[in-house]
């Protein structure tokens, strides 16, 4: 069974910075895409960043040059470092794993305080 459990999320003033994690088991972690998601109340869902299996990242435009998306294909994990976070950066993060097969985690809460 496929799980992805992100961590890392709370609260932080505005200019602060988080680390988000997700872990992930059931699936051969180095054969997947992963990707960060947000979604803040009565918004869609959107794509923050992404990581290629081969290492390429790709970065939604509101975040380029604060946050970086990396992965360690030994630990099974995706991380997102956010710096200088901005009160807009308020949403629930989700992670995804693309593949022949998409999952995702189950989310977790960041909020930026003004």
């Amino acid at each position: 069974q496929v799980q992805l459990v992100e961590s890392g999320g709370g609260l932080v003033q505005a200019g602060g910075s988080l680390r988000l994690s997700c872990a992930a088991s059931g699936m051969t972690f180095r054969m997947y895409t992963m990707a960060w998601y947000r979604q803040a109340p009565e918004k869609q869902r959107e794509l923050v960043a992404s990581i290629s299996v081969g290492g390429s990242t790709n970065y939604a435009d509101f975040v380029r040059g604060r946050f970086t998306i990396s992965r360690d294909n030994a630990k099974n994990a995706a991380y997102l470092q956010m710096n200088s976070l901005e009160p807009e950066d308020t949403a629930v993060y989700y992670c995804q794993a693309g593949g022949w097969a998409t999952y995702w985690g189950q989310g977790t809460q960041v909020t930026v305080s003004s």
